[in-house]
């Protein structure tokens, strides 16, 4: 059985709260790497109802918003370390990935983002003519 015993333990929880720690940092925690010709991006969510993300890219930034509700607000609590409220995150995109196309999925309290590169930015060959003879360079 939890029993509270120590004083300073609700303290300890709010200021973690506010300011997040290594082990449960304030912001989504996430991943991010390039997959072939796509940018993907992987955050923690979990508990989040998947009505309550909000998805918006103003020019290079996306914006990342989610809610987690308590559902012990008005119960007699005994532990309560599991942070409730509006979580958001700010990402600025490079020019090279094509905001206009970006997918979403949320699955097992996962948000995966699939960003896909523009055309202009993949490498592409350049002919180079010389006299009567053409040849062909990585670009």
């Amino acid at each position: 059985m939890l029993m509270r015993t120590d004083p300073f333990r609700d303290l300890d929880r709010l200021t973690q709260q506010v300011f997040g720690n290594q082990a449960r940092p304030v912001a989504m925690p996430m991943d991010a790497w390039r997959e072939g010709d796509q940018f993907v991006v992987e955050l923690d969510l979990p508990g989040v109802d998947p009505s309550t993300i909000d998805l918006d890219v103003e020019r290079n930034v996306l914006t990342i918003a989610a809610e987690r509700k308590s559902k012990i607000e008005d119960k007699d609590v005994v532990a309560a370390e599991r942070p409730t409220g509006t979580f958001s995150r700010q990402l600025i995109l490079g020019d090279t990935l094509d905001t206009e196309n970006v997918s979403a999925n949320y699955e097992a309290g996962v948000l995966a983002l699939r960003i896909p590169i523009r055309e202009q930015a993949k490498p592409r060959k350049i002919e180079i003519s010389s006299g009567d003879k053409q040849q062909m360079i990585d670009a």
